[in-house]
């Protein structure tokens, strides 16, 4: 059987999503010699290339199979856009069922039957995906309360504008989910109201708690909002940042100095059980003579040492630490147990919204598996 290695460039499959008007059919319109399958009619305005405006889901099934049939009419294919998509879908299970609606299914049951319809498009577009052509995928974003089960609080956060059971699937299935919106700040005026300002459009890459987004190519967490900043990636251009490097089969030449020898201490002289005993009491007489100045209070337990708090943590987040003697490390272990962070991320770079409502709101919950964590440290 034969082994290969290395990076293998393939077409990609990009799910792009957010809030309306941001600019999404213009961001997938910069992508290698895109072709459309508009089912909402927002290209209008683009100078674009597209299939016949989809009636129905069989229309938008049969304009996919048309690309998969037809590699040489484009180099990417955009749908444009999903929750759209998945309406005609819903659409078109009701009236082979004869159904007004999709809950006339019973509870649940016809948006499974959605789920399935929704699968078989993104067969086809894997045809496409074997065929060399990429396959991007727009969305509009929804906003939704998410609750942690664990009630480390509650918090809004951007979800893709599909069923529950389509969703998913499109995550799943997608190389890189990318999350567009508006990046405000929020300033306090003279008057001490807070002030939103900036509207930046900004693009985020990796999975965050307020909103889903993944990438396979090492990209940036939050990158500006325009095709440059993924182009590499699409286009198989290798990271700049990424050194590549090379497996030598040589043998080892004479001038290569050979690795230091292993050897084994040798043993110890023989103490007798009286001397023994002299050497500890002299070590804990000169363990008492040591000057509490002089004891490194940083070997102290968690919470009973001075509590490192960095620069950057807002004011109350700060007080409540002090007051329980939080160290930051013990603040990012919780967070990342959780699954919010990597465990290197500094609690400054926290979201606000999550640091407001996870963090500050639900402090008690907190601080208590900050506790439950100090409770089983070997020492």
């Amino acid at each position: 059987m034969k082994i290969t290695y290395g990076r293998i460039h393939s077409a990609q499959k990009v799910v792009i999503y957010g809030p309306e008007g941001i600019g999404k059919s213009t961001f997938a319109s910069r992508f290698p010699d895109p072709v459309f399958i508009d089912t909402e009619g927002g290209t209008k305005l683009l100078d674009v290339a597209r299939l016949p405006a989809p009636q129905s889901w069989q229309d938008i099934l049969d304009e996919v199979n048309y690309v998969a049939n037809n590699p040489g009419c484009c180099k990417t294919l955009v749908i444009d856009t999903a929750d759209w998509a998945e309406q005609q879908a819903v659409s078109a299970i009701c009236q082979r069922a004869k159904k007004s609606g999709i809950e006339d299914f019973g509870y649940g049951k016809g948006y499974t039957y959605v789920a399935e319809e929704f699968q078989s498009l993104l067969r086809q577009l894997d045809k496409l995906i074997d065929r060399g052509i990429n396959v991007v995928v727009t969305a509009h974003a929804k906003m939704r309360k998410f609750e942690q089960p664990d009630e480390m609080g509650a918090y809004d956060r951007w979800e893709l504008k599909l069923s529950k059971q389509s969703a998913p699937l499109l995550k799943e299935w997608a190389d890189m989910v990318l999350f567009a919106n508006y990046k405000t700040y929020t300033v306090r005026t003279d008057e001490k109201k807070v002030k939103a300002q900036g509207g930046e459009r900004t693009m985020y890459t990796s999975h965050h708690p307020c909103w889903d987004a993944k990438n396979r190519h090492g990209l940036s967490q939050e990158v500006p909002f325009t095709y440059e900043s993924i182009r590499a990636a699409i286009e198989g251009e290798a990271p700049a940042d990424v050194p590549k490097t090379e497996t030598s089969t040589q043998p080892k030449t004479p001038n290569q100095p050979e690795p230091p020898k292993r050897t084994f201490a040798s043993r110890p002289p023989q103490v007798s059980m009286t001397e023994m005993m002299d050497n500890q009491a002299q070590t804990a007489q000169q363990a008492q003579a040591v000057p509490e100045a002089d004891v490194d209070k940083s070997l102290a337990p968690p919470g009973q040492r001075e509590p490192y708090i960095p620069e950057g943590i807002p004011q109350e987040l700060a007080d409540l630490m002090r007051a329980n003697n939080v160290d930051e490390s013990e603040l990012q272990m919780v967070v990342h147990d959780q699954g919010y962070y990597p465990m290197d991320t500094p609690v400054s770079s926290y979201d606000p919204d999550f640091i407001q409502g996870c963090l500050i709101a639900a402090w008690n919950q907190v601080f208590e598996k900050i506790n439950i964590n100090r409770d089983n440290v070997p020492f």
